[in-house]
């Protein structure tokens, strides 16, 4: 999976949102190093809804602008478990290579 699906998804994790408002928590859940167009992001929601992962919650006319809010779909859910499953493996099999990775204290 891709960092931007990942991290949409992520967003998306909490409940509905609309499309500025999952920009904003992409761009917080990656301290800033990932910020998406407008035309990207709906790109990515367009087909991640096709895919199944994520279904248009509703639509509302807020200071005369349509919002959509989307959420995530339980298969949107088991993808982004998967994938959280995945990266923690990977970090801990580096982890232990570097020789980084936590060791039980053990007691005097």
């Amino acid at each position: 999976m891709r960092e931007p699906t990942f991290l949409i998804l992520t967003a998306l994790a909490e409940g509905p949102r609309h499309g500025y408002g999952i920009l904003q928590e992409v761009a917080e859940l990656s301290g800033g190093r990932v910020r998406l167009l407008t035309g990207t992001l709906y790109t990515a929601l367009d087909r991640l809804t096709a895919e199944g992962m994520v279904t248009l919650d509703r639509e509302a006319v807020v200071d005369g602008r349509l919002r959509r809010y989307f959420r995530l779909t339980e298969a949107g859910r088991a993808a982004v478990t998967a994938e959280t499953a995945r990266l923690r493996d990977l970090a801990t099999a580096a982890e232990r290579r570097l020789g980084t990775a936590r060791r039980s204290v053990r007691p005097a």
